[in-house]
């Protein structure tokens, strides 16, 4: 029960900054909004009746799983943070897992994530995006996974850094070229051999995917993987990226 305590406590730790934090809450909800604004019904308008796909959808399914794989990843850099103001080690010499620690704060940024994923479905419905409430219901535990697999890609990142300069440096780096490369706002079925490769290593990528099997099941073949392809890339990654993020995470602390 420790244990429990402990991932809820770092949790809600993390749901109560992002309340205090207006400047957060207005950049996080703002850019998603804008791409699918104006990015999505711009290229619908240009292009639509070429492709064969609505392109207003297509970008609203990639923005609504890009924000919210992006925004977890990114949250758990806050670690980083607590490092250097040395609350880590405190939590560090608690008598808890540190994989509860790392659940803990990947869980309090998917909650962080979660009223993102519900403005953007609002936003998605005033311009006119279709839903059923049953899709609804079936993107709520598609995003909840989307959410914990960005923690654990953002733990992996984390785990090879050292401040948060080296945080704001890298990070654009590192997911810029994900926003192509995953197919947010372009397909991706006929990429050149080597952007293919690079497309395939992108980790956003099959958090996009996932969000479309969902959202297309029994519509247009617009998913490059089936719901279950996707499902077990994502589940593999992501134990990949939390053991050794955490082992990464844990052993720079140690080394201070």
């Amino acid at each position: 029960m420790s244990e429990v305590a402990a991932v809820l406590t770092l949790a809600h730790r993390d749901l109560i900054k992002l309340l205090r934090d207006r400047a957060r809450i207005v950049s996080d909800f703002a850019f998603p909004l804008i791409f699918i604004g104006i990015l999505g019904t711009s290229l619908q308008s240009g292009f639509g009746s070429t492709t064969g796909i609505n392109l207003l959808h297509f970008v609203f399914t990639g923005v609504l799983a890009q924000t919210i794989w992006q925004s977890t990843a990114l949250g758990v850099i806050s670690l980083l943070m607590d490092r250097e103001q040395d609350f880590s080690q405190e939590i560090f010499v608690s008598p808890i897992s540190r994989y509860s620690i790392i659940f803990g704060k990947i869980l309090g940024e998917s909650l962080v994530a979660f009223p993102q994923f519900i403005a953007i479905l609002a936003f998605g419905l005033i311009l006119g995006v279709p839903f059923t409430l049953e899709k609804i219901v079936a993107l709520i535990p598609a995003a909840l996974i989307i959410a914990v697999y960005g923690g654990a890609f953002g733990v992996l990142v984390l785990s090879r850094l050292e401040n948060q300069r080296q945080a704001n440096q890298i990070f654009p780096f590192v997911m810029l070229p994900q926003f192509f490369l995953a197919g947010i706002f372009n397909p991706i079925q006929n990429l050149p051999w080597f952007l293919d490769i690079l497309s395939k290593i992108a980790p956003m990528r099959y958090a996009v995917d996932l969000m479309r099997d969902v959202y297309y099941a029994g519509g247009p073949s617009v998913p490059i993987f089936d719901l279950p392809t996707n499902l077990a890339i994502i589940g593999v990654e992501f134990l990949v990226f939390i053991v050794v993020g955490t082992a990464g995470f844990v052993r720079a602390e140690r080394n201070r």
